[in-house]
């Protein structure tokens, strides 16, 4: 049940304003109010905290109740499940792991009839009740696992959506897809005579040739915010012959103004190796939703740059290449050599490269900081530094 004592003004305004507060040293306080625990205040105060950045349409409502901590963990942020709400629609659809409901929520924002399908009645009563605060109107909850759902379920749905968990009975983690709860190997067969279009969220560390090997897949979805991979979705479509075991692949980097880098898995089993060169006036490095995806000769080819070397996965032009997935860089010092500057402020890039970026600096005593960024990797030559300035 949820504790309404927790929606009064003054225990909200505690809440904000002890968001930057000591979590250790509040455990040990008594609660000011009466009727709330202060294991309850932390909770709110944590998850308050959380969706300050990852979900800020709650955390602009005071309404909001919020689950605990872990479940904020695992959650989509806002940003990845508007991206979702971008490539999923229908009239009806349905999540089959409903968990925070910040992927329902959006997703549902675009269909007819909803349903939300979570087997925690704790978590589910909270979730609800945040939805009718942001007056969402067009959701069923369902308080079932995902199995016992299917197993009764006589509605079609134009998409399901499900993100199953990643974690065991201790809290490890997970990645392989025989491990994850609820087991998709087992449920696809299933969830086929329910939907033509499924769409699974899975760890962005599963090994993609894998999971096309195990799933009848037409489309993946590698999504990163502003470089760190976040996400790896993958869509469906037993009828969607033409692609399966060659699913379209879209490379995207949320809030990073980087275009999407698209492209068929097969193409880069069959493109011939990339051209290799020493350094030349510009340097790029693919976004993390690229390196991902192991697309580094379609990269070359469709840009016409040249690796440095097969190991590094950093490209090289005389001319500046416009609207590059990545960052690009213009080369100062093609071969710099730290020992002999006096300056030692730098930011500090180092792949495919003996030394971390902070062994560089202590090995060389940098600091960093400033506007030039020295990038340690391997080229045809060996072991190289260059000195350089973002554009």
């Amino acid at each position: 049940m949820i504790n309404t004592h927790l929606l009064h003004k003054e225990v909200q305004e505690y809440i904000t304003n002890h968001l930057n507060s000591n979590i250790s040293e509040l455990r040990f306080k008594k609660s000011p109010f009466t009727g709330i625990s202060s294991l309850e205040l932390i909770q709110q105060i944590q998850g308050k905290k959380i969706s300050q950045k990852k979900f800020p349409f709650l955390y602009e409502n005071n309404e909001i109740i919020y689950p605990p901590h872990i479940n904020l963990e695992q959650a989509s942020s806002q940003s990845t499940a508007l991206f979702k709400q971008s490539i999923i629609n229908g009239k009806t659809g349905i999540d089959l792991t409903g968990g925070t409901g910040i992927d329902s929520f959006f997703l549902s924002e675009q269909t007819n009839e909803f349903y939300y399908v979570e087997p925690n009645l704790d978590l589910l009563e909270i979730v609800k009740h945040n939805f009718t605060v942001l007056g969402k109107k067009n959701v069923n909850f369902i308080n079932k696992t995902a199995e016992e759902f299917i197993s009764s379920n006589s509605t079609h749905f134009d998409f399901i959506y499900i993100d199953p968990s990643r974690r065991d009975e201790n809290k490890n983690k997970k990645i392989d897809l025989k491990d994850l709860f609820p087991n998709i190997l087992n449920l696809k067969d299933t969830l086929f005579k329910f939907s033509n279009s499924i769409f699974i969220k899975l760890s962005p560390l599963l090994d993609l040739q894998r999971a096309i090997d195990q799933l009848p897949i037409s489309k993946i979805y590698i999504v990163s915010v502003k470089n760190e991979t976040k996400e790896l979705i993958v869509q469906l479509n037993p009828e969607d012959k033409l692609n399966l075991s060659n699913p379209y692949v879209h490379c995207i980097n949320l809030e990073s103004g980087q275009p999407d880098f698209c492209y068929f898995w097969q193409e880069e089993k069959i493109s011939p190796v990339p051209s290799y060169s020493i350094p030349k006036s510009y340097l790029y490095i693919p976004n993390s939703s690229l390196l991902k995806s192991g697309a580094f000769k379609q990269l070359g080819i469709k840009f016409s740059i040249d690796k440095l070397h097969s190991n590094s996965h950093m490209y090289t032009s005389e001319s500046k290449i416009e609207n590059f997935p990545g960052r690009t860089f213009i080369l100062i010092d093609k071969n710099f050599n730290p020992k002999k500057t006096s300056q030692k402020q730098f930011n500090i890039i180092s792949r495919n490269y003996p030394l971390k970026p902070e062994e560089i600096k202590k090995k060389y005593k940098l600091v960093d900081g400033g506007t030039k960024y020295l990038i340690f990797t391997r080229s045809l030559q060996g072991n190289i530094c260059m000195l350089a300035e973002s554009i």
